[in-house]
């Protein structure tokens, strides 16, 4: 019996070729782009996760209670490291980092400029990466060694084995290959080309040197936990919370909680409001699980509606059938064979849709999925949504269909009637609701990342280059400033601790001019030396620019800063800061360094004589950028050989703060073409089915008199009503999830009107292509021969 349910379903598939074309397409493409959201969703949630003992792993962080609001930073002290290891029993290891950095490393004539860690000895038992070579436990105790990964080590190698081997680290110290590791997994939040002992950094840099012997202030390191089998977070939490209170300490605010991270949540929860977890990318990845269904669901309305339309051309088929003793749950379960065969099919076809698309969608998200053919769990989940989706699909046109009266259907009386269609529009109208949600959502995304672009940055950015320095640039930066300047190169270069897009460290401030008792204010701050102001286009709003070495105990504020520290005529007044009374000179105009979609972050300028962390200079107008570019190239070799010629453009490092929002935007405007489409597919079975139903009432119209404009009419007002309808539900729906995404901003827009007009006019003239060639057919067709068809 079952073998003949299927043979009579392939039949029927055979049979109406365009009637299966049409829902095979739909169903492919929505199981298509269901499965490579699903792809996607799964490596999001795999993040950090491939790690032994993940749950036991936390990020020790810091609740500031300061500026009004609780703010949480990541960085932590040396000190603090050494309290944890020593008084939390709780604990089974403590690790320090320095947070990762640029460096270089050199072997003969290869050099790299690549990002790695100084960690602690535990770091490699703590979190266990994948190794090749070496053993976590000693491989960093040799305060001289040096942890590569694979590529790392074949890209400085070759095919020579690289342990034991000598790697010039910043071209000042010899290190020995101690391990080789696995490349760090696309899936982990931590990143790294090698690993150095913390040991290294505290014996070669004078800062790190005396850094554990002083405060909780020195908040400029990164440490981690992992807490014992069988702890409770709740346990260790309230140890900790207050740890750094209990200790007299001068160097920072005592309204500061500790907090640890979990590494699970690093990925999916890095957003803080209040000094609580507000969400962050687990958004995202919840809007596009519910878009993925949403295509889904919209193929699976395609299917039950031509499905359903179709039903005058299998009545007779079940009334026989019924005739000669079929039971109606016979009937069903052929229908259900039909809808799964079909379904299978399509999923065989979208599984090639998926492979072929994964690529250019890798390249897009910046991901690596692939689809994993031996996971049998993946087979086996994924196997079973698609049969289910079948079933769904399938369900509404087996019960309806197998509910003819034979008697009715062998008299010729079954009229189908408004009872019918009613479901059938309903769908639809479901249907282009989601799509055009779907498109209205992609219009707000567009403009709320053409609003933040536009706004004014407060710097120039155009042709400005920024590039890391090092010890060797940093001694040769004078005569390399000159030897730019004389070659017309760059007209104004500077130094500064941070780069203009990304803003610098955070401190507390000590004392200001009003301040309040049990006040405190955590404040941004920036190193920089002679023509930074100028170098960056920055204006000055009053007082005076830094001008002298002399100015070394003067500072600068933006107009954040002085609005936060409510000071009416800042010149001249005197603040307390990083242990040092300061003047004010000057007030900066506020520029967006940090987020594009935030108010400015208040930032304190402080001039530096020597030179700091980036070198930043702007190309002069009459220079071509590729021979600049090449100038540049000879310059930085000349001064600092042991390095290659790095650097970024300030235009390219500020449209990389839109990276996240493009994508959203981008996958939204995907997602929704391919819902349309689907639609349309329906839309164009459904337009086909009816002028076939209405053939004789057309050509009777036409022998009348009616005009193929008239004719064109009455086949597509229906259609058109019903997206009308559609664009009048989806538009408040895609108000309110809009409205709630724009609350994440302070800088957004105002939703236009124009959005839902726009929208809406391009869902009806979609419509309108679709259906068109159905009805311009109908109203050419001979009226004659219409009137001879049966």
């Amino acid at each position: 019996m079952l073998r003949n349910y299927f043979k009579t379903a392939w039949r029927n598939i055979a049979r109406g070729r365009s009637h299966s074309a049409l829902n095979i397409i739909g169903l492919a493409i929505g199981i298509a782009v269901a499965l490579i959201i699903g792809l996607w969703v799964c490596n999001q949630y795999s993040y950090d996760r491939f790690l032994p003992d993940y749950k036991q792993l936390y990020q020790v962080t810091r609740d500031f209670y300061g500026n009004g609001d609780t703010l949480r930073y990541g960085g932590s002290s040396l000190k603090l490291a050494d309290i944890l290891r020593n008084q939390i029993p709780e604990l089974e290891s403590v690790v320090e980092t320095d947070g990762g950095g640029m460096h270089g490393l050199m072997v003969g004539d290869k050099k790299l400029y690549v990002k790695g860690n100084a960690v602690a000895t535990g770091f490699l038992t703590m979190f266990q990466f994948p190794s090749l070579q070496g053993h976590a436990e000693n491989v960093l105790s040799d305060p001289y060694s040096i942890v590569l990964t694979e590529s790392i080590a074949k890209a400085l190698f070759g095919n020579e084995e690289p342990l034991s081997k000598t790697v010039r680290y910043d071209n000042k110290s010899d290190l020995k290959v101690t391990g080789i590791l696995k490349d760090v997994p696309a899936n982990s939040t931590l990143k790294f080309n090698y690993l150095v002992p913390f040991g290294f950094l505290e014996s070669t840099d004078s800062f790190v040197k005396v850094a554990r012997s002083k405060g909780f202030g020195w908040t400029n390191f990164i440490t981690y936990v992992k807490v014992k089998p069988g702890i409770a977070y709740t346990q260790v939490a309230a140890k900790i919370k207050d740890i750094q209170k209990s200790e007299r300490d001068n160097s920072m605010s005592m309204a500061t909680n500790i907090v640890l991270d979990p590494v699970e949540r690093w990925h999916l929860y890095d957003n803080f409001n209040n000094g609580k977890p507000a969400a962050g990318f687990i958004e995202y990845v919840r809007i596009f699980s519910v878009v993925g269904i949403l295509v889904l669901v919209i193929a699976c309305i395609n299917f039950v509606n031509l499905t359903t339309a179709r039903s005058e051309k299998r009545a007779k088929e079940v009334a026989v059938r019924k005739a000669i003793g079929s039971s109606k749950k016979e009937l069903i379960s052929q229908f259900l064979i039909e809808s799964i065969s079909l379904t299978f099919i399509a999923f065989i076809f979208s599984i090639i849709f998926v492979q072929f698309a994964l690529p250019a969608f890798n390249k897009l998200t910046g991901d690596a999925i692939k689809i994993p053919f031996t996971n049998v769990p993946f087979w086996i989940i994924t196997l079973c949504c698609v049969l289910f989706t079948a079933l769904a699909a399938g369900s509404r046109p087996a019960f309806y269909l197998s509910s003819f009266n034979p008697v009715k259907v062998l008299k010729g009386s079954l009229q189908a009637g408004k009872a019918a269609s009613l479901p059938r529009k309903m769908l639809a109208v479901l249907q282009f609701s989601c799509s055009i949600a779907l498109i209205i959502s992609t219009f707000i995304i567009y403009q709320q990342v053409q609003y933040a672009k536009n706004r004014p940055s407060g710097y120039d950015k155009n042709r400005l280059m920024m590039t890391d320095m090092n010890e060797d640039l940093a001694r040769n930066y004078i005569a390399i400033r000159n030897e730019i300047k004389q070659k017309g190169i760059a007209g104004m270069i500077t130094t500064a601790s941070s780069n203009v897009t990304t803003g610098g460290n955070h401190r507390d401030l000590e004392d200001w001019p009003g301040k309040r008792p049990g006040e405190f204010i955590n404040m941004g701050y920036i190193h920089v030396s002679e023509d930074y102001f100028n170098t960056a286009g920055m204006t000055m709003k009053e007082g005076r620019n830094f001008s002298s070495n002399l100015d070394t105990l003067n500072v600068i504020l933006n107009e954040a800063a002085v609005k936060l520290l409510r000071l009416t005529n800042p010149v001249n007044q005197v603040i307390t800061f990083i242990d040092t009374r300061l003047k004010i000179i000057g007030v900066v105009k506020d520029a967006i360094m940090a987020s594009p979609y935030a108010p400015a972050d208040p930032t304190t300028f402080m001039y530096e004589t020597s030179p700091q962390n980036v070198m930043m200079y702007r190309l002069t107008a009459g220079i071509k950028t590729q021979d600049a570019i090449t100038a540049l190239k000879a310059i930085f070799n000349k001064y600092n050989p042991a390095y290659p010629f790095t650097y970024t453009f300030a235009d390219d490092s500020y449209a990389a703060k839109f990276k996240q929002e493009v994508l959203i935007g981008k996958l939204a405007g995907l997602f929704a073409t391919l819902a349309i489409f689907i639609s349309c597919l329906g839309l164009f079975g459904l337009a086909a089915y009816m002028a076939e139903q209405r053939t004789k009432e057309i050509g009777i119209r036409k022998v009348l008199g009616a005009s193929m404009q008239q004719v064109w009419l009455l086949l597509s007002k229906d259609f058109i009503l019903l997206v009308l309808v559609s664009c009048f539900i989806a538009s408040p729906i895609a108000l309110y999830f809009s409205s709630n995404w724009l609350q994440k901003y302070d800088y957004r827009i105002s939703i236009s009107p124009f959005v839902f007009i726009a929208a809406g006019m391009a869902a009806i003239v979609i419509t309108i292509i679709t259906i068109s060639f159905q009805s311009v057919k109908a109203a050419i067709a001979n009226p004659v021969k219409s009137l001879r068809t049966e």
